[in-house]
């Protein structure tokens, strides 16, 4: 549906237009290049899908979505 997909990873939701693979979610530790220009490795447990929202991150989805903040 949109090009970004959500990946939560260093304490946040981060989103990525990283090619996923197969599945719903990038594996633990797929390495991850984010919307807010950063490097991070996935965390695919049930407590990190918990975590708030990269700010950045949203501002780029939204943008790219073409959704008006």
């Amino acid at each position: 549906m949109y090009p970004f997909h959500w990946v939560p990873a260093a304490g946040q939701r981060h989103a990525s237009l990283a090619e996923k693979p197969v599945g719903c979610a990038y594996p633990t530790g797929t390495q991850v290049e984010t919307l807010c220009q950063q490097e991070v490795s996935a965390d695919n447990s049930e407590v990190a899908w918990l975590w708030g929202t990269c700010a950045e991150c949203n501002r780029e989805a939204r943008r790219l979505a073409g959704v008006e903040p």
